[in-house]
């Protein structure tokens, strides 16, 4: 990585700290990685499945 791309890598990452995600970006944000996750490891896991166990976990 240059010393160019680590700047702007930094510079990325101090503003990601700054941002407050409301309550709606937090739980979308869960689902998809939850999604990204499972499915990767199994193509038979959808979004609608991911939502729907995360609702029945009341997540």
């Amino acid at each position: 990585m240059t010393r160019q791309d680590q700047e702007a890598l930094e510079f990325l990452i101090e503003k990601a700290k700054k941002i407050n995600m409301t309550a709606d970006q937090v739980v979308a944000q869960r689902h998809s990685f939850a999604y990204g996750n499972s499915a990767f490891e199994n193509s038979a896991i959808t979004r609608k499945i991911v939502k729907e166990e995360a609702e029945k976990l009341g997540l």
